[in-house]
């Protein structure tokens, strides 16, 4: 297969992290690694590693988008920055995908430039993957579209379940809109003019979900926008982490609680490993041609391996032509990819995500 291109300057432990991770994916899951960097900075850092294996290529890249720059001046100023030429990689065909651990609207900005947008649909989305007592769900938008329509909130929707169906190998995945009430009339002004949009969408739509039923699976596909998601995708993350500090400062106050930690060490740790961000790895960009998965900021080197191993797998499977092909079918039919109702609505390609 072709290599993955590594943003190996992007995220807070870069490029340390990086390398280690993509050493790690190399050697132990054989996917051949791209790493965009400062090249004196990541052969110096790959010579840390005895036995490098093959398989791993650093391609110059002379500058770099801090995790603070403002994505869309930055990409104009920085042309020779590390997620733009690792993204040109994938549209040169010598990638099959992207990963990067840096700023996420440089990331998104960069794709929109150099690979464009899936045919009838405008505006991108970060879809990631949630945890529940069902299994998973593909909740999007997590950060790519701030504000964002409700013409917009349908896309996601469609190209939400599409998402849902090869992930999650389910036919018909349940499609709920993220509310603060399950009755039609609950929300803001865009989330009440969704709600009708998504019920004449034909997708399997069972309305309304608050935050509490995402945990509960109630959903397979939860829509919202990229602020509101953003918001949930941290509380959720913030508060795994404090629940599980409180878990293990419990488990320590006394050798009874130590006792009983050991017994249950296997089942606490298979609990930890579903909400550990390393092992989700990365989220997808949706709505980009091509596979583009973005990472924690604070991806360590497990996460980046993970990363890498998600973006591995969705070019095997073909995601990104098969989200193609879908949606070419619903054209043909005379549905519109991110429409509802029936209207026609034309894509408007190269506009550029907030944040």
């Amino acid at each position: 297969m072709k290599p993955v291109a590594l943003d190996a300057m992007g995220g807070d432990r870069a490029p340390e992290a990086a390398v280690a991770g993509a050493v790690s994916a190399a050697r132990e899951l054989s996917i051949p690694v791209l790493l965009v960097g400062e090249e004196t900075r990541l052969t110096a850092e790959l010579a840390r590693h005895a036995r490098v294996p093959a398989g791993i290529e650093v391609v110059h890249a002379g500058d770099v988008i801090g995790m603070e720059e403002s994505p869309g001046q930055a990409l104009l100023r920085k042309r020779d920055s590390s997620v733009m030429v690792a993204v040109n990689l994938v549209k040169e065909g010598r990638a099959s995908g992207v990963v990067s651990a840096g700023n996420s609207g440089a990331v998104t900005g960069a794709a929109l430039l150099r690979l464009g947008m899936l045919p009838g649909v405008d505006r991108p989305a970060i879809a990631s993957l949630f945890p529940t007592r069902r299994g998973k769900a593909v909740v999007l938008d997590v950060g790519a579209t701030v504000d964002a329509t409700p013409e917009q909130l349908v896309a996601f929707a469609r190209i939400g379940e599409r998402y849902a169906r090869c992930m999650l190998r389910m036919e018909r995945p349940r499609v709920g809109l993220l509310s603060i009430g399950e009755e039609p009339s609950k929300g803001n002004a865009v989330i009440k003019k969704t709600f009708p949009l998504l019920e004449a969408s034909g997708l399997n739509f069972v309305g309304n979900v608050e935050g509490g039923d995402v945990a509960h699976g109630s959903v397979e596909v939860v829509v919202c926008d990229g602020f509101t998601g953003n918001v949930l995708l941290k509380v959720v993350e913030g508060y795994v982490e404090f629940v599980w500090e409180v878990l293990k400062e419990a488990l320590r106050s006394s050798w009874r609680s130590r006792l009983g930690a050991w017994l249950a060490k296997p089942a606490l740790l298979g609990m930890a490993s579903r909400f550990d961000y390393a092992a989700y790895g990365g989220a997808l960009l949706l709505g980009v041609n091509g596979v583009v998965v973005i990472g924690h900021g604070r991806s360590n080197a497990t996460a980046v391996r993970s990363a890498l191993r998600v973006a591995k797998e969705l070019a095997e499977q073909r995601v990104v032509e098969e989200l193609v092909a879908s949606f070419g079918r619903e054209t043909q039919v005379g549905q519109v990819a991110w429409g509802a109702g029936g209207e026609a609505r034309p894509a408007r390609p190269g506009s550029e995500p907030k944040g």
